[in-house]
């Protein structure tokens, strides 16, 4: 088995087939998988990955924290200050002067690495480039200096928590704000409740805690162990409470039923385009809706969601259109239990 990724190739040129790597925030590569003694990442479907392959996989929040066998490669994000925090939490985490690689794709901001460590105090050896990626050897410093990750920000009236890597990073997002004006104006010309909502993709928790502080009960889900952390943050920061989850998509949420799915859901995994995520969103939320059960998600207008939305739920609506962005709705209707009950096992055996 040969590497497909990029910075996997040339991660298999320099190590060779006797490659034993700790990858940290790696890229899915089945080369990596079986070259790694276990893997760091904040991303839990990443993980499940790792996992069936009976790898040790865990998030950068967990504890204890075990140090693990095998070469630490650190696999460079395209978000610059990502990449700061993870060097800083190796630091961090590993004994001083514990060898640590880096790798990446020259697009990807690799080249920068360079200025990066000497800017911490840490040494730089460049060891191989090719595939349009280089491979850089550090080595950990001691840090005594708190996490900076973290940043705290105010908007529409509520403290919002952020992390580098988190969708919208320290601002919130024009689609988002445009899909909360739209389920506000929903939600106003319906008879007022707390219902039951799911917020897909939490990001910072923004969604979350604007539903909440309106007295809806939330549940917030994301594939990424940032964003859950920093939901999490920011509910508490408003006093408010609801459930945050890891999850890849629905996984999470089985047997759970809501009356309404607010999503801004991410099309992009790392620099390519990914519509997988948005899909499942869409095609499994008749198992997770309850009767006459609502989704709401936003969109950048060029993606193909309209065409998954009619197949899914049989018609749709748009509820706003910047041009930028657009606000679709789509209902469930009523069904009888039994035909709910068959449904769901379906959509079940599609997962």
């Amino acid at each position: 088995m040969s590497a497909q990724l990029p910075a996997c190739q040339l991660l298999e040129r320099y190590y060779g087939n006797a490659a034993q790597l700790w990858p940290i925030a790696p890229l899915s590569d089945p080369w990596l998988i079986e070259h790694s003694t276990a893997m760091v990442s904040g991303d839990v479907a990443l993980r499940g990955q790792w996992e069936a392959r009976d790898k040790v996989a865990v998030s950068p929040f967990d504890a204890p924290f075990v140090q693990q066998a095998g070469q630490v490669v650190l696999f460079w994000p395209k978000a610059h200050q990502l990449g700061i925090w993870w060097l800083e939490w190796l630091c961090r985490m590993l004994p001083e002067n514990t060898p640590v690689d880096v790798v990446g794709e020259h697009q990807g901001g690799i080249k920068r690495v360079p200025k990066i460590l000497s800017e911490l105090g840490m040494r730089c050896d460049k060891l191989d480039n090719a595939r349009r990626c280089s491979l850089f050897a550090t080595r950990t410093v001691a840090i005594d200096t708190p996490d900076s990750g973290w940043q705290h920000f105010e908007a529409l009236g509520m403290t919002l928590v952020s992390h580098p890597g988190v969708f919208g990073h320290g601002k919130v997002d024009e689609g988002t704000q445009l899909l909360l004006q739209a389920v506000e104006t929903a939600l106003d010309a319906r008879p007022r409740k707390a219902l039951k909502v799911l917020d897909m993709g939490c990001g910072d928790g923004i969604i979350s805690a604007w539903l909440a502080a309106r007295g809806h009960q939330v549940t917030a889900v994301d594939v990424s162990a940032f964003a859950v952390d920093a939901c999490r943050r920011t509910l508490a920061a408003n006093q408010l409470d609801g459930q945050v989850l890891e999850s890849n998509v629905y996984t999470a949420l089985e047997g759970q039923h809501f009356d309404l799915i607010v999503s801004n859901p991410p099309f992009h995994q790392e620099r390519d385009v990914s519509y997988g995520p948005s899909a499942r969103l869409i095609e499994e939320a008749p198992s997770h809706l309850t009767d006459k059960g609502q989704l709401m998600l936003v969109a950048n207008t060029f993606l193909p969601y309209p065409g998954l939305l009619e197949r899914t739920f049989g018609s749709f609506e748009t509820l706003a259109d910047n041009r930028r962005f657009r606000v679709y709705h789509a209902q469930l209707e009523a069904q009888p239990q039994e035909s709910r009950k068959h449904g769901r096992q379906a959509s079940s055996k599609r997962r």
